[in-house]
């Protein structure tokens, strides 16, 4: 598994019900469509997505993210600097956990200043700009990756809300 492949997959799941192609999941995440396929690919063969590459495993991926993702793209807070909000940071975390210390994905047209935390996926910052469930998303896997016990758990039952709740998207290739 490479990191863009948790990336890719929750773009999935952020499609809901809405027709997807390979070519309109790279345009929205700026990565070419070779990278789409070959992360369609890794997360078949572990298992996150289903034998047609389609239907997201969802039980799997949220099983993944909360026993997994913290060892596999581990991640610390780094310097102070200016960017987008995310884990406990952003919402809906931010409404749920109060705290003076800010996390944020650098990104020169941030207005946020916090401590530094390195995106799974360079283009995420761009990515959000257009899909505001896929920036819940990776804010909720920060939470997970850099949170606390009680951060790690309170983003997971949003996880679970949210990906188990989502309408399946339908492919086309």
């Amino acid at each position: 598994m490479k990191p863009q492949d948790l990336v890719v997959l929750l773009k999935i799941i952020s499609c809901g019900s809405k027709e997807w192609f390979h070519h309109t999941l790279a345009e929205s995440l700026s990565i070419s469509q070779s990278e789409v396929s070959a992360s369609l690919n890794r997360s078949k063969y572990s298992g996150l997505i289903d034998s047609s590459k389609r239907l997201v495993n969802r039980l799997s991926l949220l099983d993944f993210i909360e026993y997994g993702v913290k060892y596999v793209f581990p991640q610390h807070p780094g310097q102070l600097v200016r960017g987008i909000p995310t884990a406990h940071s952003a919402e809906p975390l931010s409404s749920e956990i109060q705290s003076d210390e800010k996390f944020v994905w650098p990104y020169y047209k941030g207005n946020t200043r916090g401590q530094a935390i390195i995106p799974l996926y360079s283009s995420v910052p761009e990515a959000i700009q257009r899909d505001k469930t896929l920036y819940e998303l990776l804010a909720l896997v920060d939470a997970v990756r850099v949170g606390k016990v009680r951060e790690q758990k309170i983003a997971m039952e949003f996880l679970r809300k949210i990906i188990q709740n989502a309408e399946q998207a339908v492919y086309k290739s």
